[in-house]
């Protein structure tokens, strides 16, 4: 693989990893900026440019709340800080093997970052694709619109849109990312049929919107629901009515009573605003039922069989969202016997437990990402031996499911997928290996 690709907007150079082993795009532009007239607008085509445009630095992050250090996930996870945030915002990163080459199929993981659709971006510390590419699988992380910039509604944005829908344009965000690389992946030595959508707490809530979309029916090979997804998990209130009601209430705020007068406001002002307008369990900025990219609630889609017949894993963290925990454990059960129910190929399930050493958080909401992604060494974290063994069966497995389906691999201890016949679940903790699924009501 060169560092110079040529994608369907233009060329791209890139850059090699310090080891030589990947090449990396950073910060490739996969739509328009959503700025001015195209604020809360569905995302554009990216138009082309001339000559050779450079790819060696990550983007801008969408407009969010300025995290200091001294928040527990602000310390665990925080960015670069010369990474700014802007509207202009539509972008995604590229690891690919250095030896790849156009036509070489490799898989692909599509990756949607997590943070309450009010945080967050494809460049944060934890997210890595060197491992990947390692091991023979694309990762491709992105950005997109989040809180009230994402996720605002209006009967006059309504009105603009020639199906009489608005909402869901950072839902919209990343279709059109999807839609990027499957134009353009080739490129880079992927294969455009075999893209498995991941994603973590709000990431994951939106790979199940993704895979429960009528607009990507057919464009995913696999999926993989971290810590928000299955059935009963932390899927919202996905009426429009609710968010037609927060949204009054940022007007109001802001003393804007048009929408040509929202468009006007800086960007950065709005997100700042959008955190004093609250719903009743603090978040408000969220996906909703649109008739077009949603036609129902995702645990509705789920259970008529409408989410797509696709592979799946999906999994939790011992120590996930406090009061949630066990509810995201049983949703992942709940999720392969709705699979079972409909005569599908059957999930894995995992259950991260390793309590991180260094403090008291145990295994934390978002926590077996520095083994996902094979970061470890980023952290913090006083690591014990049994970590960079974890570490290296997590990404492993990733990697492997990407690959075709199936998580298991040469070396790593072997992991069924929940049938009737064997209710399991993988345990990713000091040690490694199955143990029976909580034991739920089908």
């Amino acid at each position: 693989m060169e560092t110079i690709v040529s994608v369907r907007e233009g060329r791209l150079e890139g850059c090699r990893s310090a080891d030589e082993k990947s090449i990396i795009f950073k910060g490739v532009p996969y739509a328009e900026p959503p700025v001015g007239a195209l604020r809360w607008k569905r995302p554009q085509p990216k138009a082309p440019w001339d000559g050779v445009r450079p790819a060696k630095e990550f983007s801008a992050k969408a407009h969010q709340a300025d995290l200091t250090r001294e928040g527990f996930y602000a310390k665990e996870f925080y960015t670069d800080e010369r990474i700014e945030r802007s509207e202009d915002c539509l972008y995604l990163n590229i690891w690919t093997p250095a030896g790849a080459q156009p036509g070489d199929k490799l898989p692909v993981l599509f990756w949607v970052h997590g943070g309450a659709f009010l945080h967050g971006c494809g460049a944060e510390k934890e997210f890595d694709g060197e491992q990947f590419a390692r091991n023979g699988v694309i990762l491709v992380t992105i950005n997109y619109r989040v809180g009230a910039l994402g996720f605002f509604t209006h009967s006059s944005l309504a009105a603009e849109n020639p199906e009489g829908i608005c909402g869901n344009y950072g839902i919209y965000d990343q279709i059109a990312a999807l839609e990027w690389c499957r134009a353009n992946i080739a490129a880079f030595g992927g294969d455009p049929e075999n893209i498995t959508a991941a994603g973590q707490s709000a990431g994951c809530m939106s790979v199940q919107i993704l895979i429960s979309s009528p607009l990507t029916k057919g464009k995913l090979r696999r999926a993989i629901l971290q810590s928000g997804g299955g059935l009963n998990g932390l899927s919202r209130d996905f009426s429009l009515e609710s968010h037609l009601e927060a949204s009054k209430r940022l007007m109001e705020a802001l003393g804007a009573s048009t929408i040509e007068e929202m468009r006007a406001i800086p960007g950065e002002k709005i997100a700042e605003v959008q955190y004093t307008i609250t719903s009743g369990d603090g978040l408000c900025w969220t996906p909703i039922v649109d008739g077009v990219l949603l036609t129902a609630p995702v645990d509705d889609a789920a259970k008529a069989g409408a989410a797509h017949d696709i592979d799946y894993m999906i999994g939790s963290t011992g120590d996930d969202i406090g009061a949630d925990t066990r509810r995201l454990e049983y949703s992942a059960v709940y999720w392969a016997q709705n699979q079972l129910a409909l005569g599908r190929r059957p999930a894995y399930i995992y259950f991260f437990d390793r309590k991180l050493p260094g403090d008291d958080a145990g295994a934390f909401h978002s926590s077996e990402l520095w083994y996902e992604f094979h970061t470890l060494d980023r952290a913090w974290r006083p690591w014990e031996p049994c970590d960079y063994a974890l570490e290296a069966a997590v990404s492993g497995y990733w990697a492997n499911f990407a690959r075709c389906g199936n998580p298991n691999g040469d070396g790593l201890p072997h992991w069924r997928p929940y049938t009737a016949e064997a209710p399991v679940q993988m345990r990713l903790a000091e040690t490694i290996g199955e143990e029976n699924a909580v034991s739920v009501k089908g």
